[in-house]
């Protein structure tokens, strides 16, 4: 996931995304998420305990 390609980059949902937590305080490092943490995120978004995931790709 990539800020520079999410229709939501430098709006006001930012600084409550994930990502934007997970990229901004190291660029040069990568975060792998496996399926499970994945389906976790998901399901705490879902239920209401964490802010769900924004990030969307741009379409080109």
């Amino acid at each position: 996931m990539d800020c520079d390609v999410c229709v939501a980059c430098a709006t006001a949902v930012c600084n409550s995304c994930v990502v934007t937590h997970l990229v901004r305080d190291e660029p040069d490092s990568a975060v792998i998420i496996d399926l499970a943490e994945a389906r976790a995120l998901k399901a705490l978004g879902d239920g209401g305990l964490v802010p769900r995931l924004r990030h969307a790709t741009m379409k080109e």
